[in-house]
């Protein structure tokens, strides 16, 4: 399976509108024309969310299908991430419905709100599912009771070992959209902990997103970032579009290694 890009463009996320940022896309082609901007300011990877007529965030197998078969198109050494993401709306079942319709070879999945009510064998036929069919699951974690989760789940083989990769999202809507360097520490050491190999990667949400950033590829993990997390350059600007956020990001890491 192939492993996950070094820095992967989270471009709308699924809870802003164009009401939040006019530069979120939304549509199919402002998603495509956004992945090739990214594509062109350093990007290696896309997380997609898609969405309805209203901007509302959708698990829409036809839409995502679409969405694929353009970018493959246009953009056919891109990554390509679709999600689950539940977003209060969508159960367990819808979830895996989505990826055993579309089984695309790369999805995000939260552990939390995949196992959330759902006994152990349904958990491990969906992944079991997911490794047979080559889809490549990235594990989204919170925090450390989510890597904890992740532990047993592996340790139990409900979750198998090979090809594992995983997301370590620092900060969250909830807490204020704040995130530092110091919040990787009790997470990264703990995803370290489960042993290799891991193919991990970290999103920080806020301002501090750079910075967060920086810290976690200096601990050898790849780079999440985009309007999803964090709309602000590193000089307080608000960036105008994603690849705007790329550039600015790649700049400093740039200066940062100078």
């Amino acid at each position: 399976m192939r492993p996950l890009p070094r820095l992967m463009v989270a471009p709308n996320g699924a809870r802003l509108t164009q009401s939040d940022h006019p530069g979120i896309p939304v549509t199919i082609p402002e998603i495509v024309a956004c992945a090739i901007d990214c594509m062109a300011a350093g990007a290696d990877g896309l997380h997609a969310h898609v969405r309805d007529a209203d901007q509302r965030h959708v698990l829409d197998a036809g839409q995502y299908a679409e969405l694929l078969v353009e970018l493959g198109q246009k953009a056919p050494n891109l990554y390509v991430q679709i999600t689950t993401e539940a977003v209060g709306r969508y159960t367990p079942a819808e979830q895996r419905s989505l990826v055993e319709t579309l089984r695309p070879y790369a999805v995000s999945i939260a552990l939390r709100e995949i196992t959330a009510g759902e006994d152990d064998a349904t958990v491990r036929r969906f992944f079991h599912f997911c490794a047979e069919a080559g889809v490549g699951v990235q594990h989204i974690l919170y925090d450390t009771d989510d890597i904890a989760h992740l532990a047993r789940l592996l340790a139990s083989g409900t979750v198998p070992r090979e090809d594992l990769k995983a997301l370590i999202v620092l900060g969250r809507y909830a807490e204020g959209l704040s995130s530092s360097p110091a919040n990787l520490d009790a997470p990264a050491a703990a995803l370290e902990a489960i042993g290799p190999p891991i193919d991990w990667a970290v999103c920080a949400f806020g301002a501090g997103e750079n910075a967060c950033l920086h810290a976690a590829e200096k601990r050898g993990a790849k780079v999440r970032i985009g309007f999803e997390n964090n709309r602000t350059n590193a000089d307080g600007t608000l960036a105008a579009t994603n690849a705007e956020r790329i550039r600015d990001y790649l700049s400093c890491s740039e200066r940062a290694g100078s």
